[in-house]
């Protein structure tokens, strides 16, 4: 696979590695890196040679550190239906793929990225993971991330999240149960990749009947939050706070 590639592909025997490759960038989502996760995950899902699938990042930093600013800042409200749609196809297909699909979360884990996570098999991370739902900061309302947090958390850590956008160590993310699992940061990814292994040796069609219960549960009001979300976001660009926001932090950051 070229290494230039937006996402890198590796089998490890029957689980294959998918690597988002954009390390420069924090591996921040913007539309390429978003569908080319939706066609490596396609070609997975439809390839018997694999059983398990393992996503991470490039770099050591962060596995996603959600969407790209510097694409999102230059949205118009137009744009953003579309644009969304994209993004949370994402979560969607790591839900449809019929075998284990684990994370290994290699550093920050934020918005998008986080998302990706909360809709998994099984998280792994280790000391340097951080996870987040920071939306609001950046004038955007928390509504497909509350939605998704719901299946994890109580009403008022949601609404602590959401309403905060605060970053979350990697120990509070295990007591909360959102890490499975907290390894080395040498041993991750090979943590990662034994407990795909693990996953598929599970009777297949248990397996897949399992997760197709759980990807009901999650659809059942996906599309719904996902309207919800675009419509709040329109809203939200159309008075200017995001833009404001993300460029506020762009100039800064350079």
């Amino acid at each position: 696979m070229s290494e230039d590639a937006l996402v890198l592909r590796t089998d490890r025997d029957t689980t294959r590695v998918l690597t988002l490759n954009r390390p420069q960038a924090l591996n921040a989502l913007n539309r390429t890196l978003a569908q080319a996760i939706i066609d490596a995950l396609d070609a997975a899902h439809r390839d018997s040679r694999v059983r398990a699938v393992v996503l991470t990042g490039a770099g050591n930093r962060a596995f996603c550190a959600g969407v790209d600013l510097q694409a999102a800042v230059d949205l118009t409200a137009e744009e953003l239906p579309a644009w969304f749609t994209l993004v949370s196809a994402c979560y969607a297909r790591i839900m449809v793929v019929d075998k284990p699909v684990v994370v290994a979360l290699n550093g920050v884990a934020a918005g998008g990225g986080y998302q990706m996570g909360l809709v998994a098999d099984w998280r792994i991370g280790h000391a340097g993971t951080r996870m987040t739902q920071p939306e609001i900061r950046a004038g955007l309302p928390s509504i497909m991330g509350a939605y998704l947090m719901r299946f994890h958390l109580p009403l008022a850590l949601n609404q602590e999240l959401s309403y905060t956008g605060r970053l979350m160590a990697a120990d509070e993310c295990r007591a909360l149960g959102l890490l499975n699992e907290v390894v080395t940061a040498e041993t991750l990814l090979d943590a990662a990749v034994a407990r795909a292994d693990l996953l598929a040796a599970q009777s297949p069609a248990a397996f897949r009947a399992t997760k197709a219960r759980f990807r009901t549960l999650v659809m059942e009001g996906f599309e719904d939050a996902r309207e919800a979300a675009i419509a709040g976001m329109q809203a939200a660009y159309a008075a200017g706070e995001p833009q404001r926001r993300m460029r506020a932090f762009l100039e800064a950051r350079a």
